[in-house]
């Protein structure tokens, strides 16, 4: 299970800071500890730093592992470059490798049935070139999942949401695939570059 603070938290903010204002806050933690605590309970009050340290290294591990922001611009531009064939031949496979059974959904607001351990996701991403997605798209795949009682939907957008879209898709539960994870699930090779140009 990962760890998900509440959005506002100190430790939420400090997870999305660089990492080392978290071993900066941890450092002022054990200095403020020596300086107002007497000798013996110096070692108590540094304990209190361990969670911001803790923090620090998470943070670090986060933004060591994430992608170049400029190859995920790229593979995104090279994903609204494609057709719709070769993009739906692509998300059919990266899901197919993720362990999913794909189906076409049979529904306007939705391309594709995911089912992987019972477990029913229904996927829009036909309108994946778009730059930026308005709430329209998400209200309808939203109530196609309640139609159809799938566990899951996603949205797959290589564009911006609005913030009127982003709030709906965190308030109702539509989860989106876009950015550093769409590039990643969708890879775009050299030769397919190559083609495009």
């Amino acid at each position: 299970m990962k760890f998900q603070p509440a959005q506002n938290s100190l430790f939420a903010i400090l997870l999305r800071s660089r990492w080392w204002i978290s071993f900066v806050v941890a450092g002022a933690f054990v200095v403020g500890a020596r300086a107002l605590l007497p000798p013996e309970w110096f070692v108590v009050g540094a304990v209190g730093a361990l969670p911001f340290a803790v923090i620090g290294c998470i943070a670090a591990w986060r933004q060591w592992r994430a992608p170049d922001p400029g190859r995920v611009a790229e593979a995104l531009q090279a994903l609204r470059a494609m057709p719709w064939s070769a993009f739906s031949g692509a998300i059919e496979e990266a899901f197919r490798r993720n362990g999913y059974a794909v189906a076409a959904a049979g529904e306007p607001a939705a391309d594709y049935e995911l089912n992987r351990g019972g477990r029913v996701s229904l996927v829009a991403c036909k309108r994946w070139k778009v730059t930026r997605v308005g709430i329209e798209p998400l209200r309808e795949l939203r109530a196609a999942q309640q139609r159809r009682k799938a566990d899951e939907c996603i949205y797959v957008t290589a564009g911006e949401l609005t913030e009127t879209a982003r709030s709906f898709a965190e308030g109702n539960g539509v989860r989106l695939l876009q950015g550093a994870e769409l590039a990643a699930l969708l890879p775009v090779s050299a030769p397919a570059r190559a083609a495009r140009g």
